[in-house]
């Protein structure tokens, strides 16, 4: 195999779980291949009892491997290259994705998703997706048909996805949980000096760490100038605070960046939107992007549980 082969697949119970994706890696075990294995600890502890061959297998902790995409994206190109360089020439992959079912937002996972169809592609990887259920929301489950361009079945066949739909939308944005309250800034076309210095001093009381504001303030001028650079006046701010977590929107009335990808993906740009959004989808906790009634607005959340 040459490139990325993406495929999902769907299980109702453990007993499915292991049905599909042990034969998919014992298969891959005896070509000698390469194997990682990126889920929870439910279905590594299932896998471990299964396979019984922990030496020949790479288990990573979903939650570090899928802390943020942009850095699950970012580990992955550099495990790939670290096999390749040693001579493999097919590398099999099983990851859980988090999703809204897991406690993760979904806006930004499906757009890796999407994304990890072109930041693989150049790795002889195949990698399999599978989803529960029991636990993945409708909507979601939907969506995954959509970006996925090949499917395993349940009787042991990887076929075409007939469902899948190129350049298919990333999900809408969901508005996060402290927007139902009244916000505490609200600015219309700041300089980015300007909101540096307002959000800097809304912060100042909260129990954030010294990182997490640096990340606010840094996430507040990048994306206010990204506003007034690349899109449309007004360029509307608006922060909300609890105790310990921040969420900013920015809204402007332009489409948003050409590539729905942008920030996702390793840039090597010193001049360009792609190099500050790519910086934020690393420090913040979640980032969303999207175009609705209001305009495109940038989401990001920092400190705390989203």
């Amino acid at each position: 195999m040459t490139g990325f082969f993406h495929e999902t697949a769907f299980y109702g119970s453990d007993d499915d779980f292991l049905a599909l994706v042990v034969p998919f890696l014992e298969e891959g075990l005896r070509a000698g291949e390469a194997a990682l294995v990126a889920c929870t600890g439910t279905n590594t502890t299932l896998l471990r009892g299964a396979l019984g061959r922990d030496a020949a297998v790479m288990y990573l902790p979903a939650a570090d491997q899928y802390a943020r995409p942009s850095d699950a994206i970012a580990t992955y190109r550099e495990l790939f290259h670290e096999h390749t360089d040693a001579g493999a020439r097919q590398m099999r992959v099983v990851g859980d994705v988090p999703h809204p079912g897991m406690g993760a937002s979904w806006n930004w996972w499906a757009r890796y998703e999407v994304a990890a169809n072109r930041a693989f592609a150049d790795f002889p990887v195949w990698g399999l997706c599978p989803y529960d259920t029991r636990t993945t929301p409708a909507d979601v489950l939907a969506d995954v048909v959509r970006i996925h361009p090949n499917i395993a079945t349940a009787t042991g066949g990887h076929e075409a996805n007939p469902g899948f739909r190129e350049g298919h939308p990333c999900p809408a944005q969901t508005p996060d949980s402290l927007e139902r309250g009244r916000p505490l800034l609200e600015l219309v076309n700041p300089t980015p000096a300007a909101v540096r210095e307002a959000v800097g001093a809304a912060i100042t009381a909260l129990a954030l760490t010294e990182d997490n504001a640096h990340d606010v303030v840094y996430a507040a001028s990048e994306v206010v100038t990204n506003g007034l650079t690349h899109g449309v006046a007004p360029v509307r701010v608006r922060l909300w605070a609890d105790s310990s977590r921040v969420v900013m929107a920015v809204t402007d009335q332009g489409p948003g960046p050409s590539d729905p990808l942008a920030g996702l993906l390793p840039t090597t740009a010193t001049r360009s939107a792609g190099l500050g959004l790519w910086i934020l989808h690393r420090t913040c906790d979640y980032v969303s992007m999207g175009r609705d009634e209001d305009g495109f607005t940038v989401r990001v959340s920092v400190g705390g549980t989203a």
